[in-house]
């Protein structure tokens, strides 16, 4: 008899989960639950636009999908909306949670709320055309731009905003974030971040990619970087060596392009300044013995990209100190489990995910006799009852249509023009 798995989620982590479950256990079928018509989350919608090769396991995940024996997409299908927990845990011999963590988090400072703040998930998110975030309409209208943090998403953030139309030209930036970029009058970014320079932690080939920019050059004050004999700090990432490197052939290259990108280490933003909008950040130094002043920085944009949290749903126990789904190894209760963001928090990338979710896997299949003989109504029984809802479930070749959809409605060089809204997927499948 076969086993019957719902996996809510169609992101890397959800994906991983399904090619080690159909690895582990040859009568599996999996159910991939996602409430977006679109899958492969992150991949899809939070990887930078100009990073197509990052993008490419996308592929791998389709080929996950033309499995029909074993695997079907349900998209378009919300759980808590459209279908409970307790009801995929009845009709499921597992669920296995994969939904990310989605929510920004916050900076906790005086006039956070301003008009022109963002966070990096909703600003990448309408960089990507994600429909939660397509209609941000963010503030690009200043010359000076914050964007707190010193991770992959921060440079992500700082290098969208710094390329020209013609380096975004092979990428899937939608046009309505194509428009706004590039009229906004942008003139320096500022890179801010709490640690220092050898504890920040954009990988090597991120960090690299701003000193290759047509318009923009980063800028790094020599003074603030150690000198190549000093010990690195404890905590300090594997590369900070080549990150060292890298940021002192910054600090000595020349200033010669009309947008800087500006690297401030040791910098803890204390209160964001305005009264209609965001008009400048205020910034403490971070260092043992002090050093420098508060400093007010001019801007007329603020981006966070501090982390970020899982979002919680009903039956699902939530840690609100950690912002994850409250979980033992991947495990929240007999027969549920959790991967990717969700169990662990936002770190680490796409491959990362891979181990994560072939440990938890692992797990569930241990524990089979603790879930219960196989032989819940599955799939089947799910279907009746969206029938009865009236959810109208996108499936796999479904998406098939709305993906060729967006690649034949691309711009010469590009691989695709998104649909950005819900709606307009769904309409691709009415016409």
């Amino acid at each position: 008899m076969s086993v019957s798995v719902a996996v809510v989620g169609a992101g890397p982590a959800g994906f991983f989960a399904i090619d080690a479950l159909l690895r582990g256990q040859p009568a599996v079928r999996v159910d991939l639950i996602e409430r977006l018509p679109s899958p492969y989350g992150l991949a899809r919608d939070g990887v930078a636009p100009d990073h197509q090769g990052t993008k490419a396991i996308t592929r791998q995940f389709e080929r996950i999908l033309m499995n029909g024996a074993r695997v079907r997409f349900l998209g378009h299908v919300e759980l808590g909306r459209d279908v409970t927990l307790e009801e995929l845990r009845e009709l499921y011999d597992a669920v296995v949670i994969a939904i990310g963590a989605p929510i920004d988090r916050r900076l906790g400072i005086p006039g956070e709320d301003l008009p022109g703040v963002y966070g990096s998930g909703a600003f990448v998110g309408w960089y990507n055309g994600h429909p939660d975030h397509s209609a941000l309409a963010p503030l690009l209208d200043g010359p000076h731009v914050a964007v707190i943090g010193h991770g992959n998403v921060a440079i992500d953030v700082a290098r969208v905003l710094a390329k020209t139309p013609a380096e975004m030209a092979a990428g899937d930036l939608p046009c309505h974030a194509a428009q706004a970029i590039a009229a906004a009058p942008l003139r320096l970014v500022h890179l801010i971040g709490r640690r220092g320079p050898a504890e920040a932690r954009f990988t090597s080939a991120e960090l690299a990619e701003l000193g290759t920019l047509a318009r923009a050059h980063p800028r790094v004050d020599a003074a603030d970087l150690p000198a190549k004999s000093d010990a690195l700090p404890a905590g300090a990432p594997k590369f900070a060596r080549k990150n060292l490197d890298i940021l002192r052939g910054f600090a000595a290259a020349p200033a010669d392009k009309p947008v800087s990108i500006a690297f401030r280490f040791h910098a803890r933003p204390i209160a964001i300044l305005g009264t209609e909008r965001v008009e400048a950040i205020r910034l403490e130094p971070e260092m043992a013995g002090g050093g420098r002043e508060v400093v007010e920085l001019p801007v007329s944009t603020v981006i966070t990209a501090i982390g970020y949290r899982c979002r919680p749903l009903t039956g699902l126990p939530f840690s609100d100190a950690t912002g994850v789904i409250a979980n033992t190894d991947g495990r929240i209760d007999a027969g549920l489990y959790a991967v990717g963001w969700a169990k662990r928090g936002p770190s680490g990338t796409i491959p990362t995910n891979r181990a994560d979710a072939m440990a938890v896997v692992d797990r569930l299949l241990a524990e089979r006799g603790a879930i219960g003989p196989a032989g819940k109504p599955g799939g089947a029984a799910l279907d009746r009852l969206l029938a009865e809802r009236r959810v109208r479930v996108v499936s796999f070749a479904d998406w098939q249509r709305i993906n060729a959809a967006e690649v034949a409605r691309a711009a010469p060089g590009h691989p695709r023009e998104k649909f950005v809204r819900v709606d307009d997927m769904l309409a691709v499948l009415s016409s």
